[in-house]
């Protein structure tokens, strides 16, 4: 079966540091993966470089099959291919619905207000009320974006990237400034997501979330990838613990 998504010997050099360097790997379609690593270690890098918001210095990209390295973000995303950023980037000046209804344009144009205009409003508005319901923003659709919670705020974001008819999702910190309860609502539906198909890659930092909701991780410390397993088996690699944890544990005892 072809792989949902897959990156061959990525390499990327800012001036004198090496951000990515040479990581390859697989993802099977419907695979839930968890993305983690110390701070610095390359992974929103290695993100965009899937995404075609940066090109690589050396290796290849390849979606379901096809090799999209050399091709823009806009054509990625009639692809399949949908990313959610750190942080959230809205139209502000726009109501929740219409936010999930322009995402949508992207579809079949790189123009999504030329889209809004060639669909139907009904059709395209029951598809995005459907959306906002699959990630708990029922009730909230014609408020305006300013007047939303940062944790409701990350579920539009993720509407956003749904509305794109995604076979691929990137999530790039979805959890982060979010409070327990929170996170755990937002990674819930995540996982919901995932089980209706949709191969999903997720670079998080909550820990205790990513390690529930994953079914694989990926480690990478400082541009290289040093574990590739399940949670448990990932997280008791004595290599993790030296570069994350104990980073991690370094920087709460300073």
């Amino acid at each position: 079966m072809t792989s949902a998504l897959q990156v061959d010997a990525i390499a990327i050099r800012f001036g004198g540091v090496q951000a990515v360097a040479g990581v390859s790997c697989s993802i099977a379609r419907g695979d839930l993966v968890g993305l983690i690593g110390p701070n610095g270690a390359g992974k929103t890098t290695l993100l965009k470089i899937i995404a075609g918001l940066l090109a690589p210095d050396a290796g290849r990209v390849i979606i379901a099959g096809m090799d999209v390295t050399n091709l823009p973000t806009e054509l990625r995303v009639r692809k399949g291919l949908a990313i959610t950023h750190q942080v959230v980037r809205p139209f502000r000046s726009m109501s929740v619905l219409d936010n999930v209804m322009l995402a949508a344009g992207h579809r079949v144009t790189a123009n999504p207000f030329v889209a809004l205009l060639r669909y139907r409003r009904d059709t395209e508005e029951a598809r995005a009320r459907e959306i906002l319901e699959s990630v708990g923003l029922v009730g909230e659709e014609h408020k305006s974006v300013m007047a939303l919670p940062l944790g409701r705020l990350k579920r539009l974001e993720v509407a956003r990237a749904l509305a794109v008819d995604p076979v691929l999702i990137l999530l790039d910190e979805p959890l982060a400034g979010l409070n327990q309860r929170e996170a755990a609502q937002q990674a819930d539906v995540i996982a919901a997501i995932n089980a209706k198909g949709i191969t999903t890659v997720l670079i998080e930092h909550n820990l205790a979330e990513v390690m529930r909701v994953s079914r694989r991780l990926l480690v990478l410390d400082q541009g290289r990838i040093i574990a590739d397993g399940t949670p448990h088996d990932v997280m008791t690699d004595a290599r993790v613990r030296e570069a994350y944890l104990g980073k991690a544990q370094d920087d709460a005892a300073a």
